[in-house]
């Protein structure tokens, strides 16, 4: 009579050096996939994950882990699996009918924080706000602040309502429209947007998280900039005298959007650059004589 042979669990220590073994040809930070991967499948931390490394996993566990560790192996973003992206330190839903934050949007916000009093009750405008991170941030940071976020997507906009409850943010109104126009009347102290600025058929489209991430959100015409030569024009009809606009753009298009800028009659145009030391953010102060 043959004797049944139980095979251990696998360790959390274990599956992760598999998943890194096969993450390793289609990712950069593969370490770091398997292991935001596993933090999801078992709800530890970090820290978790290095001081309970020999604890064996559920078959349940291990199954669903290899099927996330698939998913992230035919190219599917991180953030699109777990549902999550951490974005100015609070975890935000996000969905494929939004944009995944990124760190370089932060200087956005720095930027935008730094023309914004602590007390004041100014008005700020968020366009295209996709899950909501960039508005929600500043709501946060200037809670006496009124901040309105635009988007012509019903669906991110659902998604921006969700992390609004789930964070507990009040001072952001969710509007449905396309860029300004959903602002209506509402004369602004601060606008703000990170809006779609890749070429048509720019080869970057077909590489990384942008092959899952919405078109809409990405490409604006043949040189990247129709959404924001629509935005520069219709934001001097919406800022209020010594207002501010600041947008986030490609590493190679500063010279262009300050070009936009100055034409319109903004002053005091400059950008900034990220954390990466590219060129990031461009902004201009409105002057309405």
């Amino acid at each position: 009579m043959n004797a049944t042979i139980n095979t251990p669990p696998i360790t959390i220590a274990e599956a992760l050096k598999e998943a890194e073994q096969r993450l390793s040809h289609c990712s950069d930070s593969a370490a770091i996939d398997a292991r935001v991967l596993m933090e999801h499948v078992t709800g530890f931390s970090h820290a978790d994950i290095i001081t309970k490394d020999r604890q064996p996993l559920s078959e349940s566990q291990k199954s669903l882990f290899d099927e996330l560790v698939a998913m992230r192996e035919s190219g599917a973003p991180i953030a699109y699996i777990t549902g999550q992206r951490e974005f100015w330190s609070m975890d935000f839903l996000v969905t494929p009918d939004t944009l995944i934050p990124r760190p370089e949007t932060e200087t956005l916000v720095e930027q935008a924080l730094l023309r914004i009093p602590n007390e004041s009750e100014v008005t700020v405008a968020d366009l295209g706000t996709g899950s909501g991170a960039i508005a929600l941030a500043i709501g946060y940071e200037r809670p006496h602040a009124r901040v309105i976020a635009t988007d012509a997507s019903r669906l991110a906009l659902e998604t921006a309502r969700v992390n609004e409850e789930r964070l507990g943010i009040g001072n952001v109104e969710l509007r449905l429209g396309h860029w300004l126009g959903a602002v209506g009347q509402d004369l602004c102290d601060v606008i703000v947007s990170n809006p779609p600025y890749i070429r048509e058929g720019d080869p970057h489209l077909s590489q990384g998280d942008v092959r899952y991430e919405p078109t809409t959100a990405l490409v604006s015409g043949g040189d990247g900039l129709d959404a924001i030569r629509e935005i520069v024009s219709e934001a001097t009809t919406h800022l209020k005298p010594g207002g501010w606009l600041l947008l986030e753009h490609g590493y190679d298009q500063a010279e262009a959007v300050q070009g936009l800028m100055h034409s319109a009659g903004f002053s005091g145009v400059e950008t900034i650059g990220d954390l990466a030391d590219q060129e990031r953010v461009t902004l201009g102060q409105w002057d309405a004589s």
